[in-house]
C-alpha cells in the first residue's frame, strides 16, 4: 500500500523542514455571514492558501456553542473524512473541496441552526489558521391578524379605550409591529396612546408577537381607519405586509338637533298627514327624543312623528329635544309649522233670494282663508260670473235657478267649498211652448202635460172647451210647476192649461182633433156570400209635448190594434167556410144544396166580389179573374 511507504517519507520531510528551521504559511478567508430561508440548503465557503500544497492538509468545521465552546462537525485529513457522529449536523452535512475551496453544505436548515461556524486549516508543520462564519436563518410570519372591539367607545370615557389587537405568528428573527390610523403610524404616547405588546417563543423557536392599541377616543374618529403593519426579514432585505382595515364605532354627544317637516313637501292644508323628522348630529346610544307641541308630548319612532288629519289647531312650534340617560344632558331644535285652511263658503243672503222681475238681483259669496282665494259662480254646471259677487242689472224669468259659488285656494291643489242659492224671480207665470198646439190622435185617452214657470209657483187648472174642469195631479219643479191631466175623448175637443200665480195668469190652447177608422166590405156570390172586413188603421196612445216642458200626449204602441185585425180577418174567413158549406146543403136561401153547377159558367165567371163604401149605393162586380161585369150577368 502506498500509506506505509509515503509515511516515512512525510515524517522525514517534516524533520528536514524542521531542521532547517523552515515553517508553511496558511491563510483563511471566509464571510462574516451567510443568510439563508429556513427549509433551504447553507452553503459556507471555506477558502484557504498554503505553501505545502494540499497533499498534508487537513480541514476540520466546527460550531460555536452558547457556552462559548467549540464542537467538531466534520474532519477531513489526507487520507480520510467524515462527519462526527452525534451532532446536530450529523446526517445533514457534506463538504465538497475543490483546489483550494472548502465548501461545507448544511441541508434542510432551521432557526435552531443560527450559529457561528468555525473552518480550521492545518498543515504537516504545526502551522494552522481558521476562519469564522456566522450562518443566519430566516423564517417568513404568517399574515396579521386584527380584531377590533365589538362594542362601541364613548368619547366621554377618561382612560383610554382598546381600539384592537393584532397578531403575528412564526417569525424569525422577531417581527415588529406598528400601528396605523389614516396611513399615520401611532406611536407609544401615554395616556393619549399606549400600545402594549408581547412576544412568544414557540417550540420550534420561532417568534410569535401581539400588540395591543388603546388611546382615548375623539369624535374625529368615527370615521377612522385602523390596521397593523408587520415589518420582517428575509436574506439580503426587509419586507412588510399590511394586516386588514377596521373601523370603531364612536358613541358622541349631539351638538345640534334639526327638526323638519318630511312630508307633505310644500304647504300644508286641513285634512293633511303630516310627517315631522327629529334628528341630530350625535349616535349617543343611551337617549330619548321627545316631540313637543303647546304643552303636548308626543313619541318618535325611527326618528319620526306622524299626525293625521290635521286641522290649523295642530300649527304652531314643535320641539325636537335629546336627552341622554347618563348625565341627563339636554339638548333641542324647533320648527315652525303652518296649516292652511279653507272654511266653508257662505252665500248671502243665505239659501234663497227672491226678486221681481225687472229688478237687480245681488248676492255675495265670502269663505275665510289663510290663503289667497278665487271665487266663480255656475248655473246649471256653466259658468255665470266670477269674483265673490253675482250681479244681473234686471232679473227676468230665466235669471231663476240655483246657483253654485265656488271657492278655491289656485296655490294649492284640492282646497275647494262650495254653496248653492236659489234665485226666485216674482212675475207672471210663463208656460213653456207655443199658445195654440195642434193634437192629432186615434186613440180615446189622451195625456197632457203643462209645464209652468214662475214665482211664487202658479197653480195649474185644467178645462175643456165646454166648461169643464179637469182633474190632475200637479208637483212642484227647481223654477215653476208641472201637471199632468188624463182623460177620455170622443171628438174634437179644446182643452185649457191655466197656470196663475199672485203676479198674473197665463192659458195655453190644446186642440185635439180624433182620427175616424175606415171600413173594408167583401161580398162573395155564387154561392152568395158576404163577408165584411173592417180595416182598422194602428192607432197609439202618443204622448203631445210642447217643446221643453210643455204639455204632450202620450202616443201607445200600434202593435195590439194590429193583432185585432189579423184576428178579426181569421174569424171571418172561418165564418164564410161555414156559410159556403151550408149553402152546399142547401140550407140557405131555400135551396135544397142538390143544386146542378153545370149549366153554369166555368167557376171564375160565376164568383163575383161586391165592393161597398159607406158613402155609395154603387156596387161594381168582379170576376176572379177581375173582369168587370154587369149585375145583369149575374
Amino acid at each position: 500500500m502506498a500509506l506505509p511507504d509515503t509515511a516515512p517519507l512525510l515524517v522525514g520531510l517534516l524533520l528536514l523542514f524542521h531542521a532547517f528551521g523552515a515553517w508553511a504559511i496558511v491563510e483563511v478567508t471566509m464571510e462574516d455571514k451567510v443568510e439563508v430561508m429556513a427549509g433551504e440548503t447553507a452553503q459556507i465557503t471555506c477558502m484557504f492558501t498554503t505553501d505545502e500544497g494540499l497533499g498534508g492538509t487537513t480541514i476540520q468545521w466546527f460550531y460555536v456553542l452558547p457556552n462559548k465552546e467549540r464542537q467538531r462537525i466534520y474532519n477531513k485529513e489526507p487520507m480520510h473524512e467524515a462527519a462526527e457522529q452525534n451532532t446536530l449536523f450529523t446526517h445533514r452535512i457534506s463538504l465538497n473541496v475543490n483546489g483550494t475551496a472548502a465548501v461545507l453544505a448544511i441541508r434542510d436548515v432551521g432557526v435552531r441552526d443560527n450559529l457561528e461556524f468555525i473552518c480550521v486549516i492545518k498543515t504537516l508543520t504545526p502551522e494552522e489558521a481558521e476562519g469564522r462564519t456566522q450562518l443566519q436563518v430566516f423564517k417568513s410570519p404568517t399574515f396579521p391578524t386584527i380584531e377590533a372591539v365589538e362594542t362601541g367607545i364613548s368619547v366621554n370615557e377618561e382612560a383610554p379605550s382598546k381600539i384592537g389587537s393584532c397578531r403575528v405568528k412564526n417569525g424569525y428573527p422577531k417581527p415588529n409591529i406598528t400601528w396605523y390610523r389614516n396611513n399615520m403610524p401611532l406611536r407609544n404616547t401615554p395616556p393619549e396612546v399606549v400600545v402594549t405588546s408581547s412576544t412568544t417563543i414557540e417550540s420550534s423557536g420561532l417568534f410569535s408577537v401581539q400588540s395591543e392599541l388603546t388611546m382615548k377616543v375623539k369624535k374625529e374618529h368615527k370615521d377612522a381607519v385602523f390596521y397593523c403593519e408587520v415589518i420582517y426579514f428575509v436574506p439580503g432585505a426587509t419586507k412588510m405586509t399590511e394586516s386588514q382595515h377596521i373601523n370603531i364605532t364612536v358613541y358622541y354627544l349631539p351638538t345640534e338637533v334639526n327638526i323638519w317637516v318630511e312630508s307633505p313637501k310644500g304647504k300644508i292644508k286641513e285634512g293633511d298627514t303630516l310627517e315631522l323628522r327629529c334628528d341630530n348630529n350625535g349616535n349617543y346610544p343611551s337617549s330619548i327624543t321627545t316631540i313637543k307641541h303647546q304643552n303636548s308630548e308626543y313619541s318618535v319612532e325611527n326618528k319620526t312623528m306622524v299626525r293625521t288629519n290635521v286641522k290649523r289647531l295642530d300649527g304652531g312650534v314643535y320641539e325636537c329635544t335629546f336627552e341622554e340617560t347618563d348625565n341627563f344632558d339636554e339638548i333641542s331644535g324647533s320648527t315652525k309649522v303652518s296649516v292652511n285652511y279653507l272654511e266653508s263658503a257662505v252665500i248671502t243672503p243665505k239659501d234663497s233670494i227672491a226678486v221681481m222681475e225687472g229688478e237687480e238681483l245681488k248676492a255675495s259669496c265670502n269663505a275665510l282663508s289663510s290663503l289667497q282665494t278665487s271665487t266663480t259662480w255656475f248655473k246649471n254646471e256653466k259658468l255665470v260670473s266670477k269674483g265673490n259677487t253675482l250681479s244681473v242689472k234686471s232679473a227676468t224669468l230665466e235669471t231663476a235657478g240655483m246657483y253654485k259659488c265656488v271657492v278655491t285656494v289656485p296655490e294649492m291643489e284640492g282646497m275647494k267649498t262650495s254653496s248653492t242659492l236659489q234665485v226666485n224671480v216674482k212675475g207672471s207665470p210663463q208656460i213653456l211652448g207655443p199658445d195654440v198646439q195642434e193634437v192629432e190622435t186615434y186613440e180615446t185617452t189622451v195625456n197632457l202635460t203643462c209645464s209652468a214657470t214662475g214665482f211664487p209657483a202658479p197653480t195649474i187648472m185644467w178645462t175643456t172647451s165646454d166648461g169643464k174642469n179637469l182633474n190632475a195631479l200637479q208637483t212642484e219643479t227647481e223654477d215653476g210647476a208641472q201637471s199632468v191631466v188624463t182623460f177620455k175623448i170622443t171628438s174634437n175637443v179644446k182643452v185649457f192649461c191655466n197656470a196663475s200665480n199672485d203676479f198674473g195668469s197665463k192659458v195655453v190652447e190644446f186642440n185635439i182633433k180624433t182620427i175616424l177608422n175606415t171600413t173594408l166590405t167583401t161580398i162573395t156570390s155564387m154561392p152568395t156570400i158576404s163577408t165584411t172586413t173592417r180595416s182598422t188603421t194602428t192607432i197609439s196612445s202618443d204622448t203631445v209635448q210642447t217643446p221643453t216642458k210643455s204639455p204632450n200626449i202620450k202616443k201607445e204602441s200600434k202593435g195590439f190594434v194590429i193583432a185585432i185585425i189579423i184576428i178579426a180577418i181569421f174569424l171571418l174567413a172561418i165564418l164564410g167556410s161555414v156559410l159556403y158549406f151550408l149553402y152546399k146543403k142547401g140550407r140557405i136561401c131555400g135551396r135544397s144544396g142538390k143544386q146542378d153547377f153545370s149549366k153554369r159558367k166555368s167557376s171564375k165567371d160565376n164568383i163575383v166580389v161586391e165592393m161597398k163604401s159607406d158613402n155609395t149605393e154603387e156596387a161594381i162586380l168582379l170576376g176572379v179573374n177581375g173582369e168587370k161585369q154587369q149585375p145583369n150577368d149575374q
